[in-house]
C-alpha cells in the first residue's frame, strides 16, 4: 500500500484568474476564434461564435453583450437575476428592428435560446420582489 500517492493542490483565486499556460489556443493567429466554443479557455466570451448567431454585432449588439455578459458573470443566488435592466434595455433594442430581430412567429429557433434567458432573468426578478416583500 502506498502512503503520500495524493497530492493535494491548493488554486488560489489567482491561479484561475490567469489563463493556464497550457491553453495557448487562444494566442495563436492561425485559430479562428470560431473555432472555440462560446466561452474562450480564459473565462472571456467569445463573441465571434457562432452560436450567438450574430446577435452580438448589429445594431443591439452591445445591448446584448451588456445583457449577457451581465448574465455570465452574475453571482447572484438566481443568476442573471441582477441583469433585468440590461435585458430589458436589449429587448427595448430588438423590438426597433423587427426585421433583424423577428418576434415569436417566424424564426422560432433562433428566437427560443434569447428568449430562454430573459425568461430566466424574468423569473428571477419575480423571485427577487417575492424575497423582499416577504
Amino acid at each position: 500500500r502506498m502512503l503520500g500517492k495524493d497530492r493535494i493542490i491548493f488554486a488560489t483565486k489567482e491561479d484561475h484568474e490567469t489563463p493556464s499556460s497550457a491553453e495557448l489556443v487562444a494566442d495563436d493567429p492561425d485559430d479562428p476564434y470560431e473555432e472555440q466554443g462560446l466561452i474562450l479557455p480564459n473565462g472571456d466570451i467569445n463573441w465571434n461564435c457562432p452560436c450567438l448567431g450574430g446577435m452580438a454585432s448589429g445594431p443591439c449588439g452591445e445591448q446584448f453583450k451588456s445583457a449577457f455578459s451581465c448574465f455570465h458573470y452574475s453571482t447572484e443566488e438566481i443568476k442573471g437575476s441582477d441583469c433585468v435592466d440590461q435585458f430589458r434595455a436589449m429587448q427595448e433594442c430588438m423590438q426597433k428592428y423587427p426585421d433583424l430581430y423577428p418576434q415569436e412567429d417566424e424564426n422560432e429557433e433562433k428566437e427560443k435560446s434569447s428568449k430562454d434567458l430573459e425568461a430566466t432573468a424574468m423569473e428571477a426578478s419575480a423571485a427577487k420582489e417575492e424575497k423582499r416583500s416577504s
